[in-house]
Parts: structure tokens; sequence; C-alpha cells
């Protein structure tokens, strides 16, 4: 999926978005100490990559970590900046990243790859590689499969990942493991997997 359509799909939903899952209210409490546990020693800036309204930049800043968040959708960093005018959002891609080789500590890409088609998703991940420092490190949420297939995500098509492949994927980026977390579905949530992984 390209930027532009995922961009032009989300800003059709963004208000309803926003009030839906624009809140750390929203976030399943497991997975905001596991992002606690992984970023909290973070040496340098973090970069939330498809931060929507920036709730979960927010929350890391809260933790007193330095968060930045980048996004698509003009009308997410709108919300985030008008919700948290301390914290730096900017409009952006993360296949496009303009920052310097190794100037971030960690990156949160939290349901924000999902809709990368899974040809393109490597040369997307070692870009954020590139953008990480030794021994960095990145954190993804995503939809948990038996195999990677698309479905119909109500916003735009997107992928499920079995973890052990995503694993391999991002191996193949540059990184390693070092913890999972996952949670069955339920018949109104899918079922979820997150990874944190550190840069080699």
């Amino acid at each position: 999926m390209t930027d532009p359509v995922v961009r032009r799909r989300y800003t059709e939903v963004s208000d309803a978005y926003a009030r839906m899952f624009g809140a750390v209210t929203h976030v399943h409490p497991d997975d905001l100490r596991f992002l606690e546990k992984h970023f909290e020693r973070s040496d340098g800036t973090i970069l939330d990559a498809g931060c929507g309204p920036g709730h979960l930049t927010g929350y890391l800043t809260d933790l007193g970590l330095t968060a930045i968040g980048i996004d698509l959708v003009p009308a997410f960093i709108d919300s985030a900046r008008a919700n948290r005018p301390e914290v730096e959002f900017t409009v952006g891609s993360m296949s496009d990243l303009d920052l310097p080789r190794g100037s971030l500590g960690g990156v949160l890409a939290w349901y924000s790859l999902i809709h990368f088609e899974p040809a393109t998703l490597t040369e997307v991940l070692r870009t954020l590689r590139t953008a990480l420092s030794d021994n960095g490190t990145l954190v993804i949420g995503f939809f948990e499969g038996k195999q990677v297939e698309p479905f119909d995500h109500k916003v735009t098509t997107a992928y499920r990942w079995p973890v052990d492949e995503m694993s391999e994927t991002l191996s193949a980026a540059g990184f390693v493991e070092v913890d999972r977390l996952q949670r069955p579905g339920t018949e109104r949530v899918r079922p979820h997997a997150a990874l944190a992984m550190r840069t080699r």
C-alpha cells in the first residue's frame, strides 16, 4: 500500500480514529508495560514512527524519555500538537526518513507497519535501522496470523504476520530479537503481537 493511499484513507477517518484509539487509556496495560520495559533505558531520542494522534509519543515523554513523532496524516499531527504542544511532531514517512544515520536511540512502530506489502517491508525496516544507533531499540506491534496474508482492515488493506516470520524479517534488516509479547484474539479483537529488537 502506497503512502498516498494510506494518507488519504486515514485522513478520511482521522476524527473517528482519534476518538477510538487516541488515548493511552485505550492501550492494553500489558502493552504499556512492554514499551516501558524496553525503552526505559534508551540512550537518545525515540521516534514514534506512525504516531497517529500522538498518545504513545506522549506516554514515552511522560516516562521521562525524549520522544518525537512522525505521521503521514496532517490531521493526526495537528491533533498531536494540540494535545501535547511540548512534544515535537512532524508530518513525514518512515520509508523516507530525513534523519542522520545513527541519530536515534529507539524507534516505536506500533501498528504502523501493518499496511506495508511484505515485499517492501524489509526496505522500510532497513531505513529505520540506518537511523538507529548501535544497540538501539525497535519495538513494533502488529496483527498476528498463522501465515503472512492480507485482510480487509477497516481503513485499508493490512497484513497479518506469524511472530517467528516477522522476527526473521527484522533479523534480515539488521535486528536481533530481545523479547516478544503475544495476546490471543477474541470475538472483537484480532490476535496481537509485539516484538522488541536491538540493532546489531
